[in-house]
């Protein structure tokens, strides 16, 4: 493959990982997404949380409605232009990611899986939820991890995360974590401060000499020993220990067992060399690095007291070479579309695209949440009125477009890849000219109640039987 005339391209992700403590989602996450300074360049949001309240009556509701914590986070991040792109629940695991509406097409093959470790296997209190995907044709895994606590359980939680590695996406046609371009690896991994006393760790924290710990982080000593870690890199602990602090507070643990501080909760990273292997073949120059991963900023985020840990970021940038840059289909809406007269949408695809029957085209509101978040669809066959070799039209009609109006965009969802592989640049939709009565028709009844809750109505979904 050829590469040296293609541009960089850079993309800003910012991970997340806290244990919430079974807690409910706080007020406000501003600078926890560093909203007010830095929002609007994240490309990525990606939040791993642990200990999300998995009673059984809470997690069996969570599977049929999203959780308390993923609406949240949508709540939050789609009125910015974020989509839930993904996420994974095991228990109290569970891992979203959001991503810019603009980069929705060039990201493909997302998988999700999930490794229990707690009691034998059997209940998910403990383990690793992953998300993998195709990046700009980059493969990238991100992995949250709740590890064993206690800190005589060191070789433990070693044996757990070799276990996470060796069981995620086992049996299918999907490379091991370890096989990625890029493995993201964080959590509530548990590791403790060993050796030192309370007295000492707590002083060398209140005097900010974090560097007299690291020797006796647990992770730190293990990333030295331990093969399979050593290719691991994670920023320096600049940030006090995050666990165990009383809730409410930033005062250490005061209770009778009078836990000692660790840096429980980390973000790590591993990148393969793929240019070194490649160079080997000749295929690549040498000094031509197809993806790199720079850390911009790691912190914990003290002013957040509902647990008993501090939640942890990472902002990283992300350098590539792309090597998908067109999308596999564009589309737009033709003419001036409101719901007086059934709309038309014109779409064309690349020659290689693997189109299917059960392909559609959704209309969503510009804050849409996630895929299913549609307001109506159509089907590229079924609805489709004319084509030629270079594009095809659909028709939607004008009794599913909303008569308020207000502002849109088309997604183009392909049945085999399971993702949106095409997205048209907003539009407006014309407030109808009748009269919108106060008394809602049945009709209209039904379609506030489906963009609503878009799982409740007719949807692509259901007619495959799902």
């Amino acid at each position: 493959m050829e590469t040296a005339g293609l541009p960089t391209k850079e993309l800003r992700l910012h991970l997340v990982t806290w244990n919430v403590g079974t807690a409910s989602p706080p007020p406000d996450v501003t600078s926890l997404l560093q909203l007010n300074s830095q929002g609007s360049t994240t490309d990525m949001y990606v939040i791993g949380l642990q200990e999300v309240n998995s009673k059984i009556t809470n997690f069996l509701s969570d599977l049929a409605f999203d959780d308390p914590w993923s609406i949240f986070f949508m709540t939050v991040l789609s009125p910015l232009g974020y989509m839930k792109l993904s996420s994974v629940r095991m228990q109290g695991l569970l891992l979203l990611i959001f991503v810019k509406h603009v980069h929705l097409p060039f990201i493909r093959d997302i998988h999700t899986h999930y490794t229990r470790t707690g009691l034998y296997g059997y209940w998910g209190n403990k383990g690793g939820v992953s998300i993998r995907m195709s990046l700009f044709g980059h493969t990238i895994c991100f992995m949250n991890c709740h590890l064993p606590a206690h800190m005589e359980n060191t070789e433990q939680r070693l044996d757990d995360f070799e276990k996470i590695l060796e069981m995620q996406f086992e049996g299918e046609d999907i490379p091991s974590p370890f096989d990625h371009e890029v493995l993201f690896w964080f959590g509530d991994l548990n590791f403790r401060i060993a050796d030192y006393g309370i007295h000492f760790v707590r002083e060398s924290i209140n005097n900010k000499r974090f560097n007299l710990l690291w020797e006796k982080d647990q992770l730190n000593m293990a990333k030295k020993k331990e093969p399979f870690l050593k290719e691991f890199r994670e920023g320096p602990l600049l940030f006090k220990p995050t666990y165990k602090f009383d809730l409410y507070s930033e005062v250490y643990d005061t209770s009778e067992k009078k836990r000692k501080p660790a840096w429980t909760d980390r973000i790590l990273w591993k990148v393969k060399n793929t240019c070194e292997v490649a160079s080997k073949e000749d295929e690549f120059p040498e000094e031509e690095n197809l993806i790199s991963v720079n850390l911009s900023n790691y912190l914990s985020h003290m002013s957040y007291g509902i647990s008993d840990h501090k939640p942890v970021t990472g902002t990283f940038k992300l350098e590539m070479k792309p090597l998908v840059s067109e999308p596999l289909v564009t589309l737009q809406a033709e003419g001036e579309w409101s719901a007086e007269h059934d709309v038309l949408i014109r779409y064309s695809a690349v020659q290689e695209f693997p189109s299917s029957a059960w392909d559609w085209i959704g209309l969503f509101q510009v804050t849409f949440r996630h895929v299913k978040d549609y307001v109506t669809y159509a089907w590229v066959e079924d609805d489709e009125i004319s084509s030629n070799k270079d594009s095809k039209q659909v028709y939607m009609s004008a009794s599913e477009i909303p008569k308020t109006g207000g502002e849109f965009l088309l997604c183009y969802y392909s049945n085999n890849l399971q993702s949106i592989v095409g997205i048209s640049e907003p539009f407006q939709i014309q407030r109808s000219q009748t009269p919108i009565e106060k008394d809602l028709s049945e009709e209209e009844s039904s379609w506030l109640q489906n963009a609503a809750n878009p799982q409740s109505g007719g949807n692509p979904e259901k007619r495959k039987g799902i």
